[in-house]
């Protein structure tokens, strides 16, 4: 993740499919090449009450992506009259960053979203890749510069049908692994979850490297 669009980035989003809800998870820090540019940057957003993403990617690029289908979604549910299914959401943010990579610019616009929701057919999760493809996701996916830490995690220990509690401490378990071995990922977790109650979060952690002399 950087801080400044004219520099490589790194993270690591976390997204778990439970059989009574979603998990998102990610790392707190943003950062300008080798510089740790913001310790407290939350990568995870909600963009519906029931729909949330994580962003990885051009901070600039994610955060007006973000603001884009937040007010598309708004205007699409105000014209039907009728909740936005996640998969509208995610169809609809994917031609974004479709739009947003293809754009003739001297900084790429780079951004790639973990979508996750529940709308009236269950629970979902879509992975939105940096070219705008898009994949639904059954089990898990990650992404940034730590995900092939988490890839390790996840193949070893992700099993069908666990529960949110679970998923939960699977995430955590997963960036944790990341935070230890990618300099582009630290400073903390976040995790969201989404349920039948609809979006709350349920970890906000920071982690201090202050050596006290």
């Amino acid at each position: 993740m950087v801080e400044d669009n004219t520099l490589k980035t790194g993270t690591t989003t976390v997204a778990l499919m439970c059989k009574d809800g979603v998990v998102l998870a990610a790392d707190k820090r943003a950062t300008s090449g080798y510089l740790i540019a913001h310790k407290k940057f939350e990568k995870i957003i909600e963009i519906t009450d029931n729909i949330a993403v994580t962003v990885a990617g051009t901070v600039s690029d994610v955060q007006l992506l973000v603001k884009y289908i937040r007010a598309e979604l708004k205007l699409k549910n105000i014209r039907t009259e009728r909740e936005n299914s996640v998969k509208e959401a995610a169809n609809l943010l994917s031609m974004l960053v479709y739009g947003n990579i293809r754009k003739l610019s001297l900084i790429p616009g780079i951004s790639h979203f973990l979508v996750g929701g529940k709308d009236e057919d269950g629970f979902h999760i879509y992975d939105l890749a940096p070219d705008g493809s898009i994949a639904e996701i059954d089990d898990y996916t990650t992404s940034g510069s730590g995900s092939v830490m988490v890839y390790g995690v996840l193949e070893t220990l992700y099993k069908e049908n666990m529960s949110v509690d679970e998923g939960i401490k699977l995430a955590a378990k997963s960036v944790n692994a990341a935070i230890q071995r990618d300099i582009a990922s630290g400073n903390g977790i976040d995790i969201v979850t989404i349920t039948a109650e609809g979006i709350k979060k349920v970890v906000s952690r920071e982690i201090s490297a202050k050596i006290e002399v």
